[in-house]
């Protein structure tokens, strides 16, 4: 029988519960255990497809085009479990569900309640991972505990070791021990409290995971297990990392975890397997060089929105042993100031993904000085669009040229509603999305790079390129390097005459691994170390390239 390992937090959100819950998964598919991931989010939404980054940072999109949260990144970037429909729950789809299901009358006219009817919903969607060639399926709860809204979902997890037994069941939880320093101590009260109310609902957590800024030391985990009733053994520190989030899985190691999971489930794995790991966490702690990328975005003071852009920087940064600092530049800013001041002396420009007409000016000016200056270029989703409208404007003299997203009334439409897009008019779950596939142009920087005639990518979008200025647009200089396999819709266009300059519509961030690098961030990485070290070597400016 598969078993469960349910992941829960307290005290306060954004703990990393899901760097978390992805590291424990890595740990055990290391010891050659077949791992299945799920997220349980207890808002009503039914995804987070509508929802602003502002508020639940980016959306994370699967294969089978699920718009998910953010903390199924991780469970990817950490694990090589399936992901699908079946990875991310929410309140929203469980009483969708439930309601639909009374609708056709399969309650036969019975009262339907919160308990069973909800929490039954929400069993049967736990253990529908629970497949015979899996091991182990773990389970993240968002939010925290005593939210009113994640109830259900605690009462869910509390029953299912009665279904199956309490020797096939785990509770982690994930707290936190603050450090006052006017006190100069850490206190543990906070994680008292949200201990007691778990055990309250019913549920008496196996191991507690303590997140700290620094060591609090045996004394405190030791106050830790006796007052909520946990191993001493079983309580482990999870100190702030000093370089990089992937060195949280070797930081568990450290402490046993693998280990006390396998011993407390009765699993019977092989060793861990960790060296390579290990090597990777040597790379990210001594890298050789480093490079300033810019990112010119809508939602920059929310780190989250571009998670799995950073992160993919970050793993393109590993494979060439380079320290890539992120400039975070705000589209609107960049248009007050200027790409003059804001963009001096970065290595490379990158803009990402992105809805509605907000810094459009400022991102296209970015494109502008990429190109003039000769800056490796990487944009994204609308960040390829920005690219055909500055290339539009500035270089075939379409000086009104736009998307009809943002203006519907352009004479030159270079970016335009997909056809399938027409007429619709609900919001969630209607784009083009997931993963498609992709014919890549021979002698392209693109074919270069993949090494592969034919790709697949997820995509998250409603408009494209214009197919009726692309002769225009390759005369002039800017080719198409990639379509759709019948050729109607363009996916990557490049330019010709510049060092590195590559937009896509779709997300690569979404298939980028720490082990792994998407292949176009690592080329976009590479090309930036060149500039720097061409600019370190012969002093050159962005003034002279541009006035060349």
């Amino acid at each position: 029988m598969s078993r469960h390992i349910f992941v829960t937090g307290g005290v306060v959100s954004s703990l990393g519960k899901g760097l978390t819950s992805a590291s424990i998964g890595m740990l055990l598919e290391r010891r050659g255990l077949k791992v299945r991931m799920q997220k349980l989010d207890p808002y009503l939404n039914v995804d987070p497809g509508t929802m602003s980054p502002y508020q639940h940072g980016e959306v994370y999109v699967l294969d089978d085009g699920s718009e998910t949260d953010l903390d199924l990144g991780h469970y990817e970037r950490f694990t090589s479990g399936t992901l699908n429909r079946h990875s991310n729950y929410t309140t929203g789809q469980i009483y969708s569900s439930v309601i639909e299901k009374e609708r056709r009358g399969e309650y036969l006219g019975r009262t339907v309640q919160v308990v069973p009817h909800i929490t039954d919903e929400i069993k049967s969607c736990i253990l529908s991972l629970a497949t015979p060639d899996v091991d182990v399926v773990i389970t993240e709860l968002g939010g925290t505990v005593g939210d009113i809204e994640g109830l259900p979902f605690l009462e869910a997890i509390r029953q299912i070791p009665l279904d199956i037994g309490k020797e096939n069941c785990m509770f982690i939880h994930l707290t936190l021990v603050p450090y006052l320093k006017a006190a100069r101590e850490a206190k543990t009260k906070p994680t008292q409290h949200s201990v007691q109310q778990l055990r309250e609902i019913g549920i008496q957590p196996d191991i507690l995971i303590v997140r700290t800024e620094r060591p609090i030391g045996r004394e405190h985990t030791d106050k830790i297990a006796l007052f909520c009733n946990v191993e001493k053994r079983a309580v482990i520190e999870e100190v702030d990392k000093e370089f990089s989030i992937y060195e949280v899985p070797v930081g568990l190691v450290e402490h046993g975890l693998d280990e006390l999971i396998c011993q407390k489930l009765h699993l019977t794995p092989g060793p861990l397997q960790m060296e390579d790991y290990r090597q990777l966490v040597h790379r990210i702690r001594n890298p050789r060089f480093e490079v300033t990328i810019a990112v010119v975005g809508k939602y920059i003071e929310h780190r989250d929105a571009y998670k799995s852009i950073y992160e993919s920087l970050d793993h393109a940064g590993f494979a060439t042993s380079t320290s890539v600092i992120v400039k975070r530049i705000e589209a609107e800013e960049l248009e007050r100031q200027g790409p003059e001041i804001l963009l001096k002396g970065v290595d490379g420009i990158l803009v990402p993904g992105g809805f509605g007409m907000r810094g459009i000016e400022g991102k296209i000016q970015a494109v502008q000085f990429a190109r003039e200056c000769e800056i490796p270029y990487f944009g994204i989703c609308l960040g390829m669009q920005c690219a055909v409208i500055e290339f539009a404007r500035n270089v075939l003299g379409l000086k009104d040229a736009n998307s009809s997203e943002f203006s519907g009334d352009t004479q030159h439409p270079v970016i335009c509603l997909l056809e399938g897009q027409k007429g619709v008019n609900r919001k969630g779950g209607t784009m083009r999305l997931g993963a498609q596939p992709c014919v890549i142009a021979e002698g392209t920087r693109t074919a270069a790079a993949y090494g592969l005639p034919e790709i697949s990518e997820r995509h998250r979008h409603r408009y494209e390129f214009n197919p009726e200025y692309r002769k225009e647009f390759t005369d002039a200089g800017m080719a198409i390097a990639g379509t759709s396999p019948d050729g109607t819709l363009v996916e990557i266009v490049e330019l010709v005459r510049h060092p590195w300059f590559v937009a896509v519509q779709y997300h690569p961030e979404f298939k980028s691994k720490p082990h792994k690098p998407h292949a176009l961030f690592k080329g976009f990485v590479e090309a930036c170390l060149a500039r720097h070290q061409l600019r370190a070597g012969v002093g050159i400016s962005e003034n002279s390239v541009s006035n060349s």
